[in-house]
């Protein structure tokens, strides 16, 4: 057995491969392959260098040693997500060809009986199957590629030298494969998109997700008038009684305050939120 090398390591794998009919993953292979190459050549990375072993529906890539981090993540990638969008922009949707791009660095056997051995290599492939970063794909149908890089490389790399990458649109996220004891803290981002939640809108019903997106929100008056904590019926607004005026007898039903029985006229009706005033219903 020979001595392992630190080596950097990129896993990439095609979206929803699997869906495809037989003529369509072929076509696929086809057009994964040619945009690895031009990409790489764009940046004057040189493929036929790198040490790959090949599936259907990707590659995980072993680089050679004098091949510089921020080069490969932070213009190969960019590089290679603006062929993609181009390549897709002209194909119908089964025809397109999105990528889930994984980078991370670690000791490696080069030479494995059936494979490449090493914590590093089975790091960066679970990496590529993370769920935060399939969804985080899913949300930009026109973006080409989610990266996901380990903690290291995004303190080493993503933050010192960017290069087209902004450091701010990265995402932390924690990767869980519970059947395959893996959990570790990694960061995503779609490339040439922005991942920050949508902002909540102040003059909305209420019936938006709360913070933590189980639809426990408040209303727009800030009184839990939205969905409970299970999503069913909206919680009761409450109904609070306020002292007011000089004898303290007046109170307050939803959006409207009543101060005394004739406050709002003989006989007159008032709505408000959810509370209704008239003269027999007080």
């Amino acid at each position: 057995m020979n001595h392992p090398e630190r080596r950097l390591l990129i896993a990439v794998d095609m979206e929803r491969y699997s869906r495809r009919g037989n003529r369509q993953q072929y076509e696929a292979q086809q057009a994964f392959q040619q945009m690895l190459h031009r990409a790489a050549a764009a940046v004057g990375l040189d493929r036929v260098r790198w040490t790959t072993q090949q599936a259907g529906d990707g590659e995980l890539a072993i680089l050679p040693r004098d091949v510089r981090e921020p080069l490969l993540i932070g213009r190969f990638v960019p590089e290679l997500n603006r062929m993609l969008r181009d390549h897709n922009s002209t194909r119908l949707p089964v025809g397109r060809i999105r990528l889930r791009v994984s980078i991370h660095q670690g000791l490696v056997h080069l030479d494995g009986a059936n494979g490449f051995p090493g914590h590093a290599v089975v790091e960066v492939c679970r990496l590529c199957e993370a769920k935060p970063l399939k969804q985080a794909l899913a949300r930009f149908p026109d973006a080409g590629v989610g990266l996901i890089v380990s903690s290291d490389i995004y303190r080493d790399v993503v933050t010192e030298y960017p290069e087209e990458l902004r450091p701010d649109r990265f995402r932390r996220v924690e990767v869980r494969h519970p059947d395959k004891e893996f959990r570790e803290w990694a960061w995503i981002c779609v490339v040439d998109e922005d991942l920050s939640p949508p902002p909540r809108d102040p003059g909305g019903d209420g019936g938006g997700p709360g913070p933590d997106g189980d639809g426990g929100g408040p209303g727009p008056d800030g009184d839990g008038g939205g969905p409970g904590p299970d999503g069913g019926t909206p919680a009761r607004r409450s109904r609070t009684r306020h002292p007011s005026g000089p004898t303290g007898g007046g109170f307050h039903v939803g959006d409207v305050r009543v101060d005394g029985t004739n406050a709002m006229g003989h006989g007159a009706t008032a709505v408000g939120g959810d509370a209704y005033l008239d003269r027999g219903r007080p």
